[in-house]
């Protein structure tokens, strides 16, 4: 064998290492999805700025005429979880069908609006419902996965908060403050808290959950 054959495979080790130095965030998406959103901050914390893409499937059959006879893109969105190490990027989590189109039919009400927020070595999925309050699911990469380890939510009636809720998974402690001031303009709820334990086998993980929509948090 000749020393050129010979050095093949160090050369096509180095040229995949090469490809893998040189990876970003956009490299992890699959066929048939687009980044539909991008978002930075250390979840690990090790100081480097890892990344959280939301994508969102390109599949045409779910481009449909709505109510309105408008056509509208009804093409779920995922999630992608990438760990920054020095000048590359690997895959930590994902879940590429869990959250519902962005223009989602809301009946009566608009839809929510999703976004991601990433503190404190957390990432947080928040859903806005403008004067209708808002929801928040938090998790944090432990056991080789993003597991649930808090939800918060408020319910208002335009500046007032009638009810807030606030579950923590880890203590399996859950807080309830609902208003009994039936004469609040905002700002001057009084609230009355409740606390009770949950009762929770196992954490979820973020990789598992089929449709955000789905998740039934009232029944803790």
């Amino acid at each position: 064998m000749s020393k050129f054959l010979k050095t093949l495979p160090v050369l096509f080790l180095i040229i995949l290492g090469g490809r893998a130095q040189e990876s970003k965030p956009k490299d992890f998406i699959p066929k048939g999805y687009i980044e539909f959103e991008t978002y930075f901050g250390d979840l690990n914390n090790d100081g480097q700025e890892d990344c959280v893409l939301l994508i969102k499937k390109t599949d045409t059959n779910n481009v449909v005429k709505n109510r309105f006879d408008k056509m509208v893109d009804r093409n779920r969105r995922g999630i992608i979880v990438l760990f920054k190490s020095k000048d590359r990027y690997r895959l930590a989590d994902k879940n590429y069908d869990c959250f519902s189109p962005e223009n989602e039919d809301g009946g009566v009400y608009f839809p929510p609006e999703l976004s991601i927020e990433i503190r404190d070595e957390k990432l947080y999925i928040h859903y806005a419902h403008g004067r209708y309050g808002y929801w928040t699911y938090t998790f944090r990469y432990q056991n080789e996965n993003f597991e649930l380890i808090g939800y918060d939510s408020s319910s208002n009636r335009g500046p007032i908060i009638t009810k807030e809720t606030s579950i923590n998974f880890l203590t399996k402690k859950k807080l309830t403050k609902e208003n009994t001031n039936e004469n609040a303009e905002g700002g001057d709820e009084i609230f009355k808290e409740t606390w009770n334990t949950i009762e929770i086998e196992k954490l979820l993980k973020l990789s598992k959950i089929k449709d955000f929509d789905e998740l039934d948090m009232y029944h803790y």
